[in-house]
């Protein structure tokens, strides 16, 4: 995801692509962990480090959390006045961006099951989707009414297209009930309180993790980083904004702990001081991982298929040795890679060129 280097914030985003790279490439592990047979083999050799993949590594979906907020609003309201004339119309150019690439990879992911499943017999693979839950999914509806998901990621691209939605209509009606006053705070005073909503109500019952509230908390963060982060706001605006972050962070963590709101923190907190003291140029930005963060996206769509090959082809063919097993997860790694990179490159930019998009999460690819 390389961003427009005029832009004042440029500085942070070698810093994001960064953050992308590793949590893209941690939740490829963790699937490959939690689900594959592979991993019950290698556990024997590797058994803290597939443990820790299997139990830890997920919460690295905070990150893309935190910078989907911290995108939305460079996009939606760099300044945090809120101007929303159109939201349906920005909500439909969102929905285009993320499901053509979500839905190829859909197809990708039912016809690997159908390989996988010559091959082995296990609870990774999906039984073949009817018509009825194929529309759920594009719709990213499929958790909502309770549909299996096809694929490990699918819940998170639902989840990121309610965000987006809540957030625009959040600015929208903030925008409508005080267009004839002149109130900055308005918005990031609406914006705390739905994350205080969301960290100390919402994201500690379960029974919601299908619904943008469990996960406002993260994303709302991102979205206040962003206006924090702002070097030419006032340090005391910027401090107060930072202070905006971190109470209602700091009173949810010590009602109830949760290690992913913590990730969560610090990572709108280091995008506050990246943007704050300008600690990246963007000169000096790395294209290896500027390029793994571009690919992250179709990295995230395309893996699970790609680790449910390597498993099937492994369980099939190859004996059931550790270190072996573990040269099939690094195999299959480097394969949800290297597919990821085609993806992006004849699928997901093919696809992005078809329409102009309105901001952009951490799973789309380019912001324009």
């Amino acid at each position: 995801m390389t961003p427009d280097t005029a832009n004042p914030a440029g500085t942070q985003f070698g810093f994001i692509d960064l953050f992308k790279a590793v949590a893209a490439q941690l939740i490829v592990l963790h699937h490959l962990a939690f689900y594959g047979p592979m991993a019950d083999h290698a556990r024997s050799v590797l058994p803290a480090l597939i443990d820790w993949l299997d139990s830890h590594a997920r919460i690295a979906v905070q990150v893309f959390l935190v910078i989907s907020g911290f995108l939305a609003a460079k996009s939606l309201c760099p300044q945090g006045t809120p101007r929303i004339s159109n939201p349906l119309g920005i909500v439909v150019r969102r929905y285009t961006k993320l499901v053509p690439p979500f839905l190829a990879a859909t197809v990708l992911t039912i016809a690997a099951s159908g390989w996988a499943a010559q091959w082995m017999s296990h609870d990774s693979i999906s039984t073949p989707p009817t018509l009825l839950e194929l529309t759920a999914h594009a719709f990213l509806l499929h958790s909502v009414l309770g549909y299996e998901s096809v694929s490990a990621g699918a819940w998170y691209v639902a989840i990121d297209f309610q965000l987006y939605t809540s957030m625009t209509f959040l600015l929208w009606l903030s925008g409508r009930l005080f267009a004839h006053r002149r109130l900055p705070w308005i918005l990031p005073v609406a914006v705390v309180a739905c994350i205080s909503a969301s960290l100390l109500h919402f994201n500690r019952d379960p029974d919601w993790d299908v619904w943008a509230p469990y996960f406002f908390g993260s994303y709302g963060l991102g979205v206040m980083a962003w206006w924090a982060s702002d070097p030419a706001r006032r340090p005391a605006i910027a401090s107060l904004l930072l202070a905006a972050i971190m109470l209602p962070a700091m009173a949810a963590l010590t009602i109830d702990f949760r290690s992913r709101i913590a990730l969560a923190v610090v990572v709108a907190c280091a995008l506050v001081a990246v943007g704050r003291r300008r600690l990246f140029q963007p000169g000096r930005r790395s294209s290896f991982v500027g390029w793994l963060g571009r690919i992250s996206y179709s990295v995230f769509l395309t893996h699970f298929p790609v680790c449910l090959v390597v498993n099937a082809a492994f369980t099939r063919f190859v004996p059931a040795q550790p270190l072996l097993q573990a040269a099939g997860m690094l195999l299959a790694w480097a394969a949800s890679v290297a597919a990821g990179a085609a993806f992006y490159r004849w699928v997901e930019r093919p696809l992005n060129r078809l329409h102009v998009p309105e901001g952009l999460g951490p799973l789309a690819s380019t912001p324009q």
